[in-house]
């Protein structure tokens, strides 16, 4: 195997409203690069502080619905902030943010991303309102010899 090859991509996702959404296909679509990777990582970077991405189950909905109704339980809006000059919703977005996390790492093998069966990768909107999101993709390792 020769060196390790690099692909980086910013990609301005859909406006989404609150609540888990699939953007799987949204990532593969944006790196055609991926199918010429046997072995490597694809890191997801989301450029936010109130929203988040998790990896989840993809194949039913209400999974996703459950996910945003538990943190809004964990993470209420209703409870006393000191930041509050974006909106009863922002503190409670920067909070689950980091609960959740900005990043997800998903191994890439034989051109494709190596999730398990059921999994999916999910932006977490945590915001009623927001202007938009942007995820950088960066995709690393050894290329086929094809």
């Amino acid at each position: 195997m020769s060196g390790m090859d690099w692909v980086q991509r910013e990609i301005e996702l859909p406006r989404f409203g609150k609540g888990f959404h699939p953007i799987t296909r949204h990532i593969v679509e944006a790196l055609p690069e991926l199918r010429q990777f046997q072995c490597g990582l694809l890191h997801v970077f989301l450029q936010h502080t109130s929203a988040s991405l998790t990896i989840n189950e993809s194949a039913d909905p209400d999974v996703a619905a459950d996910l945003d109704r538990l943190l809004d339980h964990l993470v209420p809006e209703g409870f006393r902030y000191v930041h509050t000059v974006e909106g009863a919703d922002d503190m409670p977005g920067h909070g689950k943010c980091s609960i959740l996390g900005c990043s997800v790492l998903i191994p890439v093998r034989n051109g494709r991303l190596a999730l398990g069966t059921w999994q999916g990768i999910f932006l977490c909107e945590h915001r009623r309102h927001n202007s938009g999101r942007r995820i950088v993709l960066t995709l690393f390792g050894h290329k086929s010899s094809d």
